[in-house]
């Protein structure tokens, strides 16, 4: 690497190296063509440390600098736009967005961030499994700090006496000197405690050190006690902290390394930190003490990392009888009734080219009804999903693509009969099988792969999938056919995905370049195939361009408006029909006379001219005709349209949303009629306001309206959640899932004292806290009745305080509401909820955690 620039192959990925002799370390003269030899040398030991494991950098693009002059240094944990697809990577969601983290599980990942001058890479001690859900730790770790005063060799005397107790609780840790100033120690588990008990462990054995040390070890982080002596940081075992992955760099004046060591070594006077040189002998020569705990190279394990598809399984998780992911397979089958298979004897290779490419299989699957299961290898086990219409064969149509259960590899080979009565019961075949490249895995998200099957397989040969998360059920994608590179259109930036939202780089929907002259009509969908387009949470930040329109955000219930000839319906976003609870909105001589399907919001106005979402509450419950037309005189509602899915046999859905709103407009331009009412109909559009987006906002806060909507004018209508509506608000709202409840007090003796409160995360409910305000009387008068009425046994919650669960009574899972919050707190709890109401609307599986 002579030169300044040079173009690499690696691992089947190429990048583009610069700057290849730029000074990373002045002090030393260490450049960043070093930096890149380093950790290509240190890949096979390094990628084990932190496969699958949310990777935040530390980089300094000019350099570390001198002691005169430091270097500019940046964190950064998000991945920006420029970040190559084919980096595996994890969408992890935190108190107030989400973030794409990448994954350090292959050389070619290691070897972009390294020219990123991504020197320092910090990892947390759990890792994520191929969904993007978040594993128990498989790792202890305590960081042993020198105060003022203090070095190595008191960091050596406090490592030996955490060993110690370590080692009487069966875990044998092994050192690592920090390349900054202290000792990491790290205790391999076995990922059945959370992260918060490991925390507790490490906190309690800080505090035994100190109690039986207090002249060496201090388990308080105040500067002012660490004076002489050792701080033991057991902080970051904690679920949010990070620690330096072994084998990284460190951003100091001198290129010094993270470096594993053995107790022989810490026993040595000579003891200190190492340098990159004399790290990379070291694996050179084959030493790995850090192997133990993560099954590297050096460990007895494979060094190979997948393309974009995770590092090598630790030897645990083996894909087998033991592997705690394949836990739900298990539990479904018989293994001594059913002929499938309980092993993973399969192993990966690498193709030609020097590609590591994984295998798939696509079983033809004869069950109540016949579909087709896509299982791709992932990390040791096959990822599945169910296709009930079959792999699609043209990229104008996606097929729905239902993720199962994880599968050991060895099911790849898998042809039989699974007998009646068992899981599955029905006849498997082999419809297809080979070799998968991954261009793209986006945990729980998102994945691109081009498939290369038999000769003779139903693929016919080599085909591109893009499997799409809908945003809804957490088992709900789709699959899309997608151009193969090389054959045909090659995908870019602004082509239309499997959802059919054109996007850019960044994953945004880039404005549509095809004109309504242009483009053929699109048959009009069977109506129970719709599903309603939700926004995401936003801020006026997000809006950097100024492809987007504004409406205001109706505090109401959402309405799928569907229309024929002979009636109208109303359907709630989880598929009720409401028709009944608002006679006013269904009148047919009302609506325009074609076949039509729109969206919008039913809202009651309350006496301050204001949508009212608890007036509303008295409307939602009610379906018989006498309590309806008592209510409506108390509480009429009106129906603000936003959008024109479908009309006279035409689907829209996948036209811009410019191109809608002329087309709704159109629609209502000669104004909804009266129909056989005597008063208007109380339909009418939700007005796009031009304004700046900050004034706009300024004056819904004043008039106190919920807030505002912006919608990006080139989006197309998807049936799912999208980043191309964003709903900016000023209170914080959130939907709930009631599982519990606590007697009151007083004159709430008799009824309900507090709701216990949960959000769905991935198969569990994650408890978010209890609210006991805002209840109006009459709610809580029905509220005992509505709770007695689904009890269940035990907590529904994956863990709940004592303090909390102490006097609790425990229901189902079914009921959703929405309450008010101030914030959320450090531990993910809502900090202050005031109950707003039912949300009878929705179902458990449509609540996602609000953070925008």
């Amino acid at each position: 690497m002579a030169e300044g620039k040079e173009r690499v192959r690696v691992d089947g990925r190429e990048l583009v190296l610069t700057n290849l002799d730029k000074v990373m370390y002045p002090e030393t003269g260490t450049t960043k063509a070093d930096v890149l030899a380093y950790y290509a040398a240190v890949a096979p030991v390094l990628i084990p440390a932190a496969a699958n494991r949310p990777a935040t950098r530390k980089r300094w693009v000019h350099g570390v600098g001198t002691a005169d002059a430091p270097g500019e240094m940046f964190f950064q944990k998000n991945l920006d736009h420029s970040t190559p697809g084919w980096v595996p990577r994890a969408a992890i969601t935190h108190k107030e967005r989400t973030i794409q983290y990448p994954l350090v599980n292959d050389p070619a990942t290691l070897t972009w961030l390294a020219q990123i001058a991504a020197l320092e890479i910090h990892v947390p001690q759990w890792r994520v499994d191929p969904h993007g859900n978040a594993l128990p730790p498989d790792r202890l770790v305590l960081d042993l700090d020198p105060g003022d005063g203090a070095g190595l060799a008191e960091c050596v005397e406090v490592a030996k006496l955490a060993r110690s107790i370590l080692v009487d609780v069966g875990l044998e840790p092994v050192p690592v000197t920090s390349g900054s100033k202290g000792i990491h120690l790290y205790a391999a588990l076995d990922g059945t405690q959370s992260s918060d008990q490991v925390s507790d462990f490490a906190h309690e054995l800080a505090r035994a050190l100190e109690a039986d040390h207090p002249e060496l070890a201090v388990s308080d982080m105040k500067k002012t006690l660490r004076t002489g002596k050792v701080l033991v940081d057991w902080s970051q075992n904690s679920a949010a902290k990070t620690t330096i992955v072994p084998y990284s760099l460190r951003g100091r004046l001198r290129p010094t390394v993270a470096a594993p060591r053995t107790w022989r070594e810490l026993a040595s006077a000579s003891l200190r930190q190492l340098d990159y040189r004399e790290v990379m002998q070291r694996v050179k020569a084959g030493k790995d003490p850090f192997a133990v705990i993560s099954g590297g190279a050096h460990g007895g394990t494979s060094s190979g990392a997948s393309n974009g598809a995770g590092a090598d399984a630790p030897a645990e998780l083996d894909g087998g009888g033991t592997d705690p992911r394949l836990e739900e397979y298990r539990a479904k089958r018989d293994a001594a009734a059913t002929p499938e298979p309980f092993t993973a004897d399969r192993h990966r290779s690498r193709n030609d080219g020097g590609t590591l490419r994984e295998s798939f299989v696509i079983q033809e699957h004869h069950a109540s009804r016949l579909h087709y299961d896509f299982r791709l290898e992932r990390d040791g086990v096959l990822v599945s999903w169910a296709l009930p219409k079959g792999v699609p064969t043209t990229k104008t149509k996606n097929h729905l693509a239902v993720q199962t259960e994880d599968h050991p590899l060895d099911y790849a080979d898998f042809e039989g009969t699974i007998p009646k009565g068992q899981y599955g019961a029905g006849a498997v075949s082999i419809w297809d099988r080979g070799s998968y490249e991954c261009e793209k895995w986006i945990a729980g998200k998102e994945v691109i792969a081009t498939l290369t099957g038999d000769p003779d397989g139903g693929l016919g040969g080599t085909r591109r999938f893009a499997l799409i998360h809908t945003g809804q059920a957490t088992d709900q994608w789709l699959i899309h056919l997608m151009d193969t590179p090389g054959q045909g259109h090659t995908p870019t930036p602004g082509d239309a995905p499997a959802d059919g939202t054109a996007t850019r780089a960044d994953g945004t929907p880039a404005a549509s370049t095809a004109s309504a002259p242009d483009r053929a009509q699109d048959p009009a969908p069977d109506p129970a195939e719709l599903a309603p387009m939700l926004a995401s949470a936003g801020t006026p930040a997000d809006l950097a361009d100024k492809n987007w329109q504004f409406e205001l955000k109706w505090d109401g219930v959402r309405a799928l408006v569907l229309g024929d000839s002979q009636r109208i319906r109303l359907i709630s976003r989880n598929g009720n029909d409401m028709s009944a609870s608002y006679p006013e909105l269904t009148d047919r001589g009302c609506w325009p006379p074609q076949d039509f399907a729109a969206d919008g919001e039913i809202i009651a106005v309350g006496r301050s001219g204001r949508p009212d979402f608890g007036l509303l509450q008295g409307r939602m419950k009610l379906s018989k005709a006498a309590d309806v037309a008592k209510a409506r005189a108390a509480t009429p509602v009106r129906l603000m349209l936003f959008d024109l899915l479908t009309e006279g046999g035409e689907d829209l859905r996948r036209r811009p949303l410019r191109e809608r709103r002329k087309r709704l407009e159109a629609f209502a331009a000669a104004g909804f009629r009266a129909g056989n009412q005597e008063d208007s109909c109380p339909v009418e559009l939700s007005e796009v306001i031009d304004a700046d987006v900050g004034h706009l906002l300024e004056s819904a806060q004043e008039l106190g309206l919920e807030g505002v909507m912006a919608k990006r004018t080139g989006g197309r209508y998807v049936g799912r959640r999208s980043r191309s509506w964003l709903k900016l608000k000023f209170e914080k709202t959130q939907e709930v899932v009631v599982g519990g409840w606590r007697p009151g007090n007083g004159g709430r003796r008799d009824s309900v004292g507090s709701l216990l409160l949960g959000i769905p995360d991935g198969k569990t409910l994650r408890y978010v806290g209890r609210v006991g305000s805002g209840f109006s009387t009459r709610e809580l008068q029905e509220l005992r009745r509505q709770l007695d009425a689904i009890p269940r046994k035990t907590s529904p919650f994956s863990e709940v305080p004592a303090e909390d669960a102490a006097d609790a009574r425990w229901v189902s899972a079914r009921l959703v509401g929405e309450v008010t919050f101030g914030d959320w707190t450090s531990s993910g709890k809502l900090r202050h909820p005031v109950w707003r109401g039912w949300r009878l609307d929705k179902a458990p599986a449509d609540v996602v955690a609000e953070h925008g």
